[in-house]
């Protein structure tokens, strides 16, 4: 486990963590928690831990922002599933308390982390259970990117994403109604002629 953190920090890290989907009987199970389609529920995918270890390994890696984390776990799962910012940057927050990392520079609001001796040792002495969880992270991405694209995937999901807002927010015009219907029409069309 990490060193010491405020009870605030770890009861609302677990709380944003119990959104990640997971693998059905823990990480030697089959795959679950990726949407079929559009739809599906948000289950966890991460283990308790286990989101830390590999932002920590990430920001070893290669000093980054925490939008920069989102998508790469984003690329290395085909798109399947990212990290939200509500579970990064408090993530990235609580290991720079911890002496785990720290902030290399500062760019307005933006904030590149990397990790500190410290937190290079605490790689090292997790690096059999680094290797296991970036190894399932690879054979989740495989399985999920056959015959996919994270591209495709990601435009899916801010396709669902912005009609939901859209709908969601009611009041819409005869008008508006026909002309987002002929804008998802028309995307149907071109990617059934590419």
């Amino acid at each position: 486990m990490f060193g010491h953190c405020g009870e605030g920090h770890r009861r609302g890290s677990e709380q944003e963590d119990s959104r990640h989907r997971h693998w059905r009987g823990g990480w030697g199970g089959r795959f679950e928690g990726f949407e079929r389609g559009f739809g599906g529920g948000r289950e966890r995918f991460f283990d308790n831990g286990h989101l830390r270890l590999v932002i920590l390994q990430l920001i070893a890696d290669k000093p980054s922002y925490g939008y920069e984390i989102i998508k790469t776990l984003e690329e290395r799962l085909s798109g399947a599933y990212a990290p939200s910012p509500g579970v990064v940057y408090p993530t990235l927050t609580l290991l720079e308390e911890e002496g785990l990392a720290t902030v290399a520079s500062t760019d307005g609001n933006r904030r590149l982390y990397a990790a500190t001796e410290q937190g290079q040792e605490y790689l090292k002495t997790n690096k059999v259970q680094l290797k296991a969880i970036f190894a399932r992270i690879d054979e989740a991405g495989k399985a999920f990117g056959r015959g996919r694209s994270p591209q495709v995937v990601r435009a899916m999901m801010n396709l669902k994403f912005a009609l939901g807002m859209r709908l969601g927010r009611g009041g819409l015009s005869q008008e508006q109604v026909s002309k987002i219907a002929d804008a998802i029409d028309a995307a149907a069309r071109t990617v059934d002629e590419v």
